[in-house]
C-alpha cells in the first residue's frame, strides 16, 4: 500500500482528474504540454483559417512526443474597427491580449508553446506574452492574402490589395472612379483569408519574428492556407518540441541584439511606424529601455533595400518570390548581428549561409539601394519636442520639405468629413489632435483619411500631423507620434488655424512659426479636456498608459 502511494503525487491528483474531463489520458499528461495559442476568430481575415492551421501544428506537436492543448486569445480586426470610432479599443487590446495568454500559459504552467497569429496588435501582444511566460516558444504566423489581379474590365491588368481599397474611397470621392467600380474594387480585392498583402504593421510584424528567430524561414511572407503553409505548421510543431528537449526558452531568442536586428531589418523594407510602439514594449518587456529617439539611429544604420506596396507596385507575395525575409537579412549581412540565433537552434550565420539568392529588383543589393537610410525618421522641434514618427520611405519628395497653414481638427471625424466635404485645400497642413494613446484614449489609426487624401490626389500638397497613428500602409507627408500628445499639454494641443507650420524631414524638423513666448503664453491658457471615456477598460487604460515615445505600454 505504502509502495503505491509512492507512485501518486497528490498535488497533481485534481488537476489530472480535470484534464481527464477535458479527453486527455494519463499518458497524455505524462508528456511534454504544448500550448496551442490560437488567435483564430470568425470576424478577422487574418485569422479565420488559423484553426486550421493548428491542426498541422498539433500533429507536428504529437508526432514530436508532446501533447499539443489549444487555447485562444481575442483578435480584433484593425481595418474593421478604423471604419467608426471603435479603434480606439485595437492598441489597447494589445495588452488583454499579451495578459491573457500570460494568464493562461502560467496558471497551467506549459512546457512550451506554439503561437499562431497574425494581424497588428496580436503577433505584438503574443511577442509581449512570450517575453513574460519565458518558457520554449515557436511563432507561426498567417500568411497573406492572394492579391487580386483583375483580368476583364476599367482594371484590366492591375493588381489591387487591401490599401488600394482605402485609396479608392478618395478617388470615388473626386469621381476618378465610379460607384460601380468602387463596388468591383469592395467586392472582389479580399478574395482570400490570411493577412492583408501590403507592407502594413501586420506584415511588418510577421516579418520581425521571423528576423527574430521566432518562426521557421519562409514563414512571414507565405500565401495563406497553401500546401507550403502547412508543411511549415506541421515543422513548427517538431521545432518546439525540440526547443522544449534542448531547454531553449524565449528570452534566449529575444533580447536586446535580436530586437535591433530585426529592427534594423524592418526599417530596410520600409515597415510599419506602428512597429515602433511594439518593439519599444517588447524591449521594455525584457528590461529593455528602447524608445522611437532610438530608431533615428536604427534608420540611418541601414539602407533601404525595398518597398512594397502602398509605398511601390511589389506586394507581399512578390516578396515572398523574391526570397523574402532570409533573402533581404542575407544582403544586409554587414549591417546585422549574425550571432543571434533562431528557433532551429542555429546561429544567423549559420542560417543565411543556406540561404540562396535570386537575383530581382524587389530586394536591393546592399551597394544599390533605393536610399541610403531605413524608412522612418524621427522629427523634432517646438511642435513636437518629445519626437514624431514619419515612413519617409513612402513620402514624396517633393513634400519632403513643405511649408503651409494649419488647418486643426480636434479628432478625426471631423477630419473625414472635410475631406468628403472637399474642405481641404493644397498646401494646408492637417493638425489632428487628441488622438494619442491618453486624450483618444487609445491613440487611433488614421489610415483610412490618410489614403483618402492620396485617392484624392492630394498627397503631393498636404500634410498630416498627429499625435495618434497611422497605418504601416499609410503613404504621403503622414507624421504621427507627436509628444507629448495634446492631452498632456504638448505643443500641438495650442496649434490655431494659419499658424505656419514647417516640415523638413531631411534635416528632421517639425516646427510652429511662433516664438518661444507666444508658445509660452497659449500654453498657459491651455486647459486639459474632460476624458472622452469615462467608464470601462479604455477609462482605465487611458490612467496607466505611457507616452507612445515609449511603446503606449502600462506606466503603474
Amino acid at each position: 500500500m505504502s509502495k503505491d502511494r509512492a507512485k501518486i503525487d497528490l498535488s497533481r491528483v485534481y488537476e489530472k482528474a480535470l484534464y481527464h474531463a477535458c479527453g486527455y489520458s494519463d499518458e497524455d499528461l505524462e508528456k511534454p504540454r504544448v500550448a496551442i495559442v490560437n488567435s483564430w476568430t470568425e470576424i478577422n481575415p487574418g485569422h479565420i483559417h488559423l484553426r486550421e492551421l493548428s491542426n498541422y501544428v498539433k500533429m507536428g506537436v504529437a508526432d514530436a512526443g508532446g501533447t499539443p492543448m489549444e487555447i485562444n486569445t481575442i483578435a480584433p480586426c484593425d481595418g474593421i474597427a478604423n471604419s467608426g470610432n471603435f479603434s480606439k479599443y485595437i492598441l489597447p487590446s494589445r495588452e488583454l491580449i499579451a495578459s491573457s495568454v500570460e494568464c493562461v500559459i502560467k496558471a497551467h504552467n506549459f512546457d512550451g508553446m506554439v503561437m499562431i497569429c497574425s494581424c497588428d496588435k496580436i503577433i505584438p501582444g503574443m511577442l509581449m506574452a512570450a517575453a513574460r511566460c519565458n518558457i520554449p516558444t515557436a511563432f507561426l504566423t498567417g500568411g497573406v492574402m492572394k492579391p487580386r489581379t483583375f483580368t476583364e474590365g476599367f482594371f484590366k491588368g492591375k493588381t489591387f490589395v487591401t490599401c488600394d481599397i482605402k485609396e479608392a474611397i478618395g478617388m470615388y470621392n473626386v469621381g476618378k472612379i465610379t460607384e460601380k467600380q468602387l463596388d468591383m474594387i469592395t467586392q472582389e480585392t479580399c478574395y482570400t483569408s490570411g493577412t492583408c498583402n501590403m507592407m502594413g504593421t501586420a506584415i511588418t510584424m510577421a516579418c520581425i519574428v521571423e528576423a527574430l528567430g521566432l518562426s521557421l524561414p519562409g514563414t512571414a511572407t507565405i500565401t495563406a492556407n497553401e500546401p507550403e503553409q502547412f508543411k511549415i505548421a506541421i515543422k513548427a510543431g517538431r521545432c518546439v518540441m525540440d526547443l522544449i528537449k534542448n531547454g531553449i526558452i524565449a528570452r534566449d531568442l529575444i533580447n536586446g541584439e535580436s530586437i535591433k536586428n530585426a529592427c534594423k531589418v524592418a526599417l530596410s523594407f520600409g515597415g510599419s511606424t506602428n512597429m515602433i510602439l511594439h518593439m519599444c514594449a517588447l524591449s521594455h518587456e525584457i528590461g529593455g529601455k528602447l524608445t522611437h529617439d532610438d530608431f533615428e539611429t536604427l534608420s540611418r544604420s541601414v539602407p533601404l533595400l525595398a518597398k512594397f506596396k502602398p509605398a511601390s507596385n511589389y506586394n507581399i507575395t512578390d516578396f515572398h518570390k523574391a526570397g523574402g525575409v532570409m533573402s533581404l537579412m542575407k544582403k544586409l549581412t554587414p549591417k546585422l548581428n549574425l550571432n543571434t540565433k533562431n528557433i532551429l537552434n542555429l546561429r544567423f550565420k549559420e542560417s543565411l549561409e543556406q540561404v540562396k539568392i535570386i537575383e530581382n529588383e524587389i530586394i536591393r543589393q546592399l551597394e544599390n539601394p533605393l536610399a541610403n537610410e531605413g524608412g522612418i525618421a524621427i522629427l523634432k522641434g517646438n511642435l513636437a519636442p518629445e519626437g514624431a514618427v514619419v515612413k519617409i520611405s513612402a513620402v514624396n519628395p517633393e513634400m519632403l520639405q513643405h511649408k503651409g497653414p494649419a488647418k486643426v481638427f480636434e479628432c478625426e471625424e471631423d477630419l473625414r468629413d472635410a475631406l468628403f466635404s472637399k474642405k481641404i485645400e493644397k498646401g494646408d497642413v492637417l493638425i489632428i489632435r487628441y488622438e494619442g494613446p491618453k486624450g483618444s484614449p487609445g491613440m487611433r489609426e488614421l489610415s483610412i483619411p490618410a489614403a483618402i487624401l492620396v485617392g484624392m490626389g492630394l498627397d503631393k500638397s498636404v500634410a498630416m500631423i498627429t499625435d495618434g497613428r497611422y497605418s504601416g500602409a499609410t503613404r504621403g507627408p503622414c507624421i504621427g507620434h507627436v509628444c507629448p500628445e495634446a492631452y498632456e499639454g504638448g505643443p500641438i494641443a495650442i496649434v490655431q488655424d494659419g499658424d505656419l507650420i514647417n516640415i523638413d524631414i531631411p534635416n528632421r524638423r517639425l516646427e510652429i512659426r511662433l516664438s518661444d513666448d507666444e508658445i509660452k503664453e497659449r500654453l498657459g491658457q491651455w486647459k486639459q479636456p474632460k476624458q472622452k471615456i469615462d467608464f470601462g477598460y479604455l477609462s482605465i487604460y487611458s490612467k496607466i498608459v505611457s507616452s507612445a515615445k515609449y511603446g503606449a505600454i502600462y506606466k503603474i
